[in-house]
């Protein structure tokens, strides 16, 4: 049998009392999304200081790689601001 009162709640009050969860869901997108940057660009960054030790010329190829996984955080940080303001 269905419960009523879920029956006849608004969009808005199941929202309000689900407002932890999605907080907890931000959460974790942005912190996630940080900790697999951050080791992804500890191997690239230590590929790209290896290879331009062994060539000057390689910089900024390993300038640009070395930013490359800085956008998982934008994308998660993107996601977190959806979760909370829409």
């Amino acid at each position: 049998m269905v419960d009523i009162s879920i029956a006849e709640a608004s969009v808005e009050q199941i929202l309000a009392s689900q407002r932890g969860l999605i907080a907890i869901g931000a959460g974790l997108a942005v912190g996630l999304s940080g900790i697999a940057s951050g080791i992804a660009e500890k191997d690239i960054g230590a590929a790209a200081v290896g290879a331009m030790a062994e060539r000057e010329e390689l910089f900024g190829k390993g300038l640009i790689l070395t930013v490359i996984p800085e956008t998982i955080v934008i994308f998660g940080l993107v996601v977190a601001i959806l979760l909370l303001f829409l």
